[in-house]
């Protein structure tokens, strides 16, 4: 992730990215500052970044048409995205709703960036396998699961969010407006974990800063001085099942009385800030429950099974096939003449009548090996969902390759990092 393209053309915005890029270690990022569309498109196409940088309140590029760009070819400008804003402009959640459909990971205020624009970036770089596994097959018969330790800084927390959406959206488990929600959602629940569990501030100190016109960030600052607050961690952990996922938000602090929490949240205003994130949880989980001692919730998303990936415009005119449960797509031995773009479902992967895996539209394709090498099939794959491929005959990839040749180049990546990972397993399982 060394190469970060940068889109902007403010120069008192490029001066504070430099200033906050001057504190990371000499030489690890490579910085392009884009401005024309035509380097812009040229970048994203060709160099295929991992993370890019977009200021959104820029008025002198068109951000809609750049948005537009990436839409229409997801599968390839795929990236994720560091949104910088200016409050005095643009308000985060109605960016964060213009702009779903993208990897929107985070969104900084402009003010903010000497700060945390780099320490962002870290936290990227630490967890991206995570983030964006589409280059990996994945078996969901064992499960995914992750933690992240959170400390007491309420600037991380949207980062953390995203990535938490992020992580079912690019698995197609949610839709763009559900991870809209969930992002916010988890927001709201880590920082009520910070502010009223680490950092013990209640309801009434609370209203009583913002009156005086303190900010929450302020206040914890403040709470902070004391070195056994500072300490305290939220431990943030997901579980990713078959057909659900679960996320927990755990914090060090005495907890509350959840039942008397609840009940008072009931009798406000829908538009109150207070109890916001759990009537937004509520609202979008299928189930929420807490501890008994009240520093921990349970965040429940069932999957949605019926969401389509886009198919890549350049494989838009290329046979469709529907599949139901029980189909089989590939029979092991065949001759190996086509591959399959997998845009929804799930698929078992079965050897010698055993399965050794399962397949999903984060694999993004099926039989791609055998159809390169030119082998016969391997495996055998049953779909065990309803489910729609994109059928690419030999001749038909090939035309698609010559007319998309940043299609090759994406797909030449894709093995490398699979050659790349089998290696790292061998290599494990040698010592």
């Amino acid at each position: 992730m060394s190469t970060l393209g940068i889109i902007n053309s403010d120069p008192e915005t490029k001066q504070k990215i430099e200033t906050a890029f001057s504190q990371a270690p000499a030489g690890k990022y490579d910085l392009f500052f884009l401005v024309e569309k035509k380097d812009i498109l040229e970048f994203l196409n060709y160099a295929l970044p991992e993370l890019v940088i977009i200021n959104f309140s820029d008025p002198s590029i068109n951000i809609s048409e750049i948005v537009s760009h990436v839409q229409n070819d997801k599968w390839i400008l795929n990236f994720g995205i560091i949104g910088l804003f200016s409050h005095e402009k643009d308000q985060e959640e109605a960016l964060l709703k213009k702009y779903k459909a993208i990897n929107i990971l985070t969104l900084l205020d402009n003010f903010r960036l000497r700060t945390h624009l780099v320490k962002n970036i870290q936290i990227i770089e630490e967890n991206y396998q995570i983030i964006f596994q589409r280059e990996f097959t994945k078996n969901l018969l064992d499960g995914v699961s992750g933690s992240f330790s959170i400390e007491n800084d309420l600037l991380a927390v949207p980062l953390y969010s995203g990535i938490g959406a992020t992580i079912l959206a690019q698995r197609g488990l949610i839709t763009p407006d559900s991870k809209m929600h969930l992002q916010l959602s988890l927001s709201e629940l880590i920082v009520n974990a910070i502010e009223h569990g680490n950092c013990g501030i209640t309801y009434e100190e609370k209203t009583e800063a913002l009156d005086r016109g303190v900010s929450p960030i302020d206040l914890i600052a403040e709470k902070c001085k004391d070195p056994e607050v500072s300490a305290k961690k939220v431990m943030f952990l997901w579980e990713i099942k078959t057909d659900r996922s679960i996320f927990i938000i755990h914090d060090e602090g005495k907890g509350f009385d959840v039942k008397a929490h609840i009940k008072k949240i009931a009798q406000q205003d829908q538009l109150s800030l207070h109890g916001r994130g759990i009537r937004m949880a509520a609202s979008l989980s299928h189930e929420l429950k807490y501890n008994n001692k009240g520093n921990q919730v349970a965040l429940v998303i069932k999957h949605d099974m019926s969401v389509e990936h886009e198919v890549p415009v350049g494989f838009s005119r290329e046979q469709i096939v529907r599949v139901k449960p029980g189909d089989t797509v590939i029979q092991e031995g065949d001759p190996s003449d086509s591959l399959y773009y997998i845009a929804s479902g799930n698929y078992g992967v079965f050897h010698n009548g055993q399965q050794v895996g399962t397949l999903s539209p984060q694999d993004i394709f099926m039989g791609e090996m055998s159809f390169l090498l030119n082998e016969r099939r391997s495996a055998t794959v049953k779909a065990t969902t309803q489910g729609k491929l994109i059928l690419l005959a030999r001749e038909s990839f090939i035309n698609v390759i010559r007319e998309y040749p940043y299609y090759g180049i994406f797909l030449s990546k894709l093995l490398a990092k699979r050659l790349v990972r089998s290696n790292e397993q061998n290599s494990r399982t040698m010592d």
